[in-house]
C-alpha cells in the first residue's frame, strides 16, 4: 500500500495546498472529489494551512466551495495567516470570496491588527478600508493605537487616510 493512500482526503488535499500544488489540489477537488473544507487530521482544512503566497490554490480552493471564514480553536482565520505573512494578493482573493475582515481572533485582534503588528504595510492597504478601525484588541488598542505604539509611521500614515481624527 502506498503512503497516499493511507491519508485522508482531508490530509492530502491539506498537504498539497501546504505545497502550493495547484494541480494537485485540482485533481483531487475534481477527480476525487474531496471537499474543499475536508479536515485534515489535525482538524484544519486545505485553506488554513495553504502556502499563504500561493494565491491560485487560494483562488482554487474558494472557487470549488472552501469558506473563507474557517477558523481554528484560537480564532484565527486565513485571513489573520495571510495577515501575518503580508500576503496582500492573498487577502484581497479571500476578501472576493466573503472572507470577514472584522472576524476577531480569540485575542481579539482583527487581521488589521495582525497586520500591523507584523509591520506589513501592504496588507494594512488592503485591509484597512474593509476593516472596523475603531475595533480594539485585548490591549485595548485600535489599529492605529497599535502602529502608533509600534512606531511604524508609513503604517499609522496609511491608517490615517481611512479613519482621520483622534485615535
Amino acid at each position: 500500500m502506498l503512503l497516499g493512500d493511507e491519508l485522508s482526503g482531508g490530509d492530502r488535499l491539506s498537504s498539497a495546498a501546504a505545497r502550493g500544488d495547484l494541480a494537485e489540489v485540482r485533481r483531487l477537488l475534481r477527480d476525487e472529489l474531496v471537499h474543499p473544507d475536508a479536515l485534515n487530521r489535525f482538524g484544519r482544512t486545505a485553506l488554513q494551512v495553504m502556502m499563504m503566497g500561493s494565491m491560485a490554490v487560494a483562488q482554487e480552493l474558494l472557487k470549488q466551495g472552501a469558506s473563507a471564514n474557517v477558523q481554528d480553536a484560537g480564532g484565527r482565520a486565513p485571513a489573520h495567516d495571510a495577515a501575518r505573512g503580508g500576503f496582500a494578493d492573498t487577502l484581497r482573493v479571500l476578501l472576493e470570496h466573503g472572507a470577514d475582515a472584522n472576524a476577531p481572533d480569540g485575542t481579539g485582534a482583527l487581521p488589521l491588527h495582525v497586520a500591523v503588528a507584523e509591520g506589513h504595510a501592504p496588507a494594512v492597504a488592503v485591509l484597512a478600508p474593509v476593516s472596523d478601525l475603531g475595533r480594539r484588541d485585548a490591549h485595548g488598542r485600535t489599529p492605529l493605537n497599535l502602529a502608533q505604539h509600534l512606531g511604524r509611521p508609513g503604517i499609522v500614515a496609511i491608517l490615517e487616510q481611512h479613519c482621520p481624527g483622534p485615535a
